[in-house]
């Protein structure tokens, strides 16, 4: 079932900025942490939860399963979801920029 848009979780939009390089479980809950600038940590219940559903939805894919260890990547339609979530958040920022202007006023 292909991805149904709406707003994105935090955990699935780190997730799928880590996976613009190919990552294991382990290695990607890191990745998470280092693409959200310490913001986001995510343990293996919410990352295993987050890949399961990206992964039904088309937004990732497993390039390699040795048995131990699967490897997930973006998938083009995932890139372009992706895309689309980060203007949404852009155009959110931009509509609360008044908000900086009178930070200075008080």
């Amino acid at each position: 079932m292909p991805y149904a848009g709406g707003p994105m979780t935090e955990a699935m939009y780190y997730t799928l900025l880590a996976l613009m390089n190919p990552n294991h479980g382990y290695q990607l809950m890191n990745e998470v942490t280092d693409v959200s600038n310490g913001r986001v940590h995510m343990g293996p219940g919410t990352l295993y939860g987050v890949l399961t559903r990206m992964q039904n939805d088309g937004l990732i894919t497993i390039i390699s399963d040795d048995g131990r260890r699967k490897t997930y990547v973006i998938t083009i339609e995932g890139k372009s979801v992706l895309k689309q979530e980060y203007k949404r958040l852009l155009a959110l920022v931009e509509d609360g920029a008044f908000l900086k202007e009178s930070e200075r006023d008080e």
